[in-house]
């Protein structure tokens, strides 16, 4: 007698284990730079994702780009490159809160000499 049903029992557990670390590890992903922001500041209405720029400063000096680290020129380069084909862009700054502050000087002179004029310095909105 010869068995003709496969058992897909081990391909579920699988396929839900697999599921589970997805999910577990996706969130990590997010991350760039480990940022502490300053507290304060209030929601804000609703933007198109695609014309969000996010400019991240270390409390070490690193910049970075949508989460590519680069250098401050190369960043305000390719800000300027966006902003000429986009002028709807905004660039979002997020700086650590023990970050110099002539490090978040630097960008803001860079977008304001490149004319894109939106932009926002981000805060944690969490109260304490």
């Amino acid at each position: 007698m010869t068995l003709s049903d496969i058992n897909i029992t081990p391909l579920l557990d699988l396929a839900f284990v697999l599921l589970i670390i997805f999910v577990i590890t996706t969130p990590l992903l997010e991350k760039s730079i480990d940022l502490k922001l300053p507290h304060g500041g209030q929601t804000e209405k609703k933007l198109d994702k695609s014309d969000i720029r996010t400019v991240e400063i270390s409390n070490t000096g690193i910049y970075a780009l949508d989460k590519q680290k680069m250098s401050l020129t190369k960043l305000i380069t390719q800000l300027a490159q966006e902003f000429r084909a986009n002028q709807n862009t905004v660039v979002y700054i997020r700086a650590d809160k023990e970050c110099r502050y002539d490090l978040v000087a630097q960008i803001i002179d860079g977008c304001q000499k490149n004319g894109i004029t939106r932009y926002s310095l981000r805060t944690d909105p969490t109260t304490r």
